[in-house]
């Protein structure tokens, strides 16, 4: 191939990747599911509906004026399993204070449930691939990397968000600002 045939294929290729790139970005996409586009005011927990592990949809308004720690987990996601004993320990150690733990597993239903077989959650459990992440991004998250708490006073106000596993001491820190 000669130097001005070379160039030539190098713009033919240039060119139709263009054309492809073009093409992809000016797509409709998909809207996310009406159950899970819920909206809040900045700085508060948004409201939400989501499907259940035990069946039924659930909703966020279940937990007005309850302290609630939103914990976006996934089967798959080795902090988020180990960070799991200790979510259930402070449910059953802040329940008495009126304390909720959300899970909210991005994932599909069959993998939670066959994980839950294994570790029992103790607190509320809800699913979702897609609407998962639409919940995420209407706290204000990006969902990067998971595990990721939220921390929200009986008032609904986010009072702090912790990426990554969760630890005792972090915990501690946490409730005593929300409970």
């Amino acid at each position: 191939m000669t130097k001005p045939q070379l160039h030539l294929a190098v713009l033919a290729v240039a060119l139709i990747a263009g054309a492809i790139g073009f093409w992809f970005a000016t797509r409709e996409q998909p809207a996310l599911p009406p159950a899970a586009t819920a909206t809040a005011a900045p700085g508060s927990r948004p409201e939400f509906t989501l499907a259940s592990v035990e069946g039924p949809q659930r909703s966020s308004a279940e937990f007005a004026g309850k302290p609630v720690i939103v914990n976006f987990w996934a089967t798959w996601c080795a902090p988020c399993r180990r960070e799991i004993p200790l979510l259930n320990r402070l449910q059953a150690e802040h329940a008495s204070e009126g304390l909720q733990i959300v899970g909210i597993a991005l994932d599909t239903q069959e993998n939670v449930q066959a994980y839950q077989q294994e570790v029992p959650l103790s607190y509320v459990s809800l699913y979702g691939e897609l609407d998962a992440i639409a919940v995420g991004k209407a706290f204000g998250l990006d969902l990067y990397g998971l595990p990721v708490s939220v921390f929200t006073d009986r008032n609904g106000r986010i009072v702090a968000v912790h990426t990554g596993e969760l630890t005792e001491a972090d915990a501690a820190g946490y409730l005593a600002k929300i409970l």
